[in-house]
């Protein structure tokens, strides 16, 4: 027990060292962002692009928000944010014959429980409806069948519109979707509901709140593992072994006694900052493999530890996620302190310093008003680098590629 204890000591001495070495504060040493596509997170699209957005009826964004305005600030917000920030964006035409992109503002994700989940089942009658508007309104949709169109569709399983992932692999994306461009918080490879081309946003983090929550730029990080949430979900996976495919319950089972884990299923006021307190934050799969916690890792400077296996992260093509994060796979779960203790301080060090670049931090927030090279600009430069079009997605007049009629029969039904 003096060993471990000994071996304890030196972890969270290193851990306060890191800490004060780079901090969480406004002039931290950093290093120099570079994602593959090049120092793409300080891109400007203006100039790139221009967006036409389509003027829908109310009842398919801000009437539904009116019902129910907890749909600001669950993780699911992207939808409406984006709205907001294209009506007003530079980039935003109001002339169609000029524009690359049209975007189609529906919110498919503001039909919310007592509890604040977001149910999906209405939402395919809800988009289908819109694209029928707009194919019948105006000329654009019909001569590409929608693959000069991108669509936000944050929810879990993105366009397959179901919370369960049996569920929404057996639904598939919504035919009508399949030539569009989809913005999505749900990226895992080779997955049904994931379609190639798509762009994978991170879920929202509501960011005024947690800038209310920073601590001194030099408080230690004397915290080495952290992590708060759910184990098990007995409501919807009494066994124990669907839920996050029984990585999390891992994590329970062998480390819930283990002081380099400061592990619990109580979510308590302080989160923020304990967040700002430790070296390591997990960030394992749920119902789907991402959840706000990487958003909150990254903006807090906590190395994100990541366990989903084939995870599609956000804006991957700019962020170098292997140099500021940690990947686990799930069945090496049960060595999670071996893996984390094994790793050089130097290596932690600089995580930590790329972690500390505000261009990192800024990219994975959808602020209000807008930030230059915040998450709205990342979508903007992602669909300014899927220019120009390829000739090859206008149809022929009268030419149809799309079934209307596949899918659900409970689809079909008017909204």
């Amino acid at each position: 027990m003096e060993i471990r204890n000994c071996v304890l000591a030196l972890i969270l001495c290193h851990a306060a060292f890191v800490s004060c070495a780079v901090g969480l504060g406004r002039n931290p040493p950093t290093e120099r962002i570079s994602g593959s596509a090049g120092d793409v997170l300080e891109d400007d699209p203006v100039g790139r692009l221009k967006v036409f957005v389509y003027e829908l009826p109310s009842k398919y964004n801000k009437k539904i928000l009116q019902k129910d305005q907890r749909c600001l600030n669950h993780m699911f917000a992207a939808e409406i944010y984006m709205h907001r920030f294209l009506l007003s964006s530079p980039v935003r035409t109001l002339n169609p014959a000029e524009a690359d992109w049209f975007y189609t503002p529906v919110y498919t994700t503001c039909d919310l429980t007592p509890n604040g989940l977001p149910l999906p089942f209405k939402s395919p009658r809800m988009m289908r409806s819109a694209i029928q508007l707009i194919s019948s309104n105006w000329p654009y949709w019909n001569r590409t069948e929608g693959a000069d169109h991108f669509f936000v569709v944050p929810h879990d399983f993105g366009a397959c519109f179901h919370y369960q992932e049996e569920k929404a692999i057996e639904r598939g994306i919504l035919t009508m979707l399949r030539r569009a461009t989809l913005v999505q918080t749900f990226g895992q490879r080779n997955h049904v509901c994931l379609k190639e081309g798509s762009i994978t946003v991170p879920p929202y983090a509501p960011p005024q709140k947690m800038q209310s929550h920073l601590i001194p730029e030099k408080t230690p990080r004397a915290i080495f593992v952290y992590f708060r949430g759910l184990f098990y979900d007995v409501g919807n996976d009494p066994e124990g072994g669907y839920y996050a495919r029984g990585a999390r319950a891992a994590v329970w089972e062998n480390f819930k006694d283990n002081p380099l884990f400061d592990i619990s299923t109580e979510h308590p006021t302080t989160y923020y900052e304990d967040m700002q307190r430790a070296v390591f934050c997990l960030c394992p799969l749920g119902w789907a493999p991402w959840s706000p916690r990487l958003v909150e890792a990254v903006v807090f400077g906590c190395i994100p530890v990541i366990i989903a296996d084939d995870i599609v992260l956000p804006f991957a093509d700019a962020i170098p996620w292997e140099e500021i994060g940690v990947f686990v796979d799930e069945k090496d779960v049960p060595n999670l302190d071996t893996i984390l203790t094994s790793i050089p301080p130097e290596t932690i060090l600089r995580k930590q310093r790329l972690l500390a670049n505000p261009s990192m931090k800024q990219a994975m927030l959808f602020p209000q008003p807008a930030q230059p090279g915040d998450a709205f600009h990342q979508v903007l430069n992602g669909l300014a680098r899927k220019l120009p079009h390829d000739k090859s997605i206008y149809l022929a007049p009268g030419e149809k590629v799309l079934n209307w009629t596949a899918g659900p029969v409970g689809d079909l039904k008017p909204w």
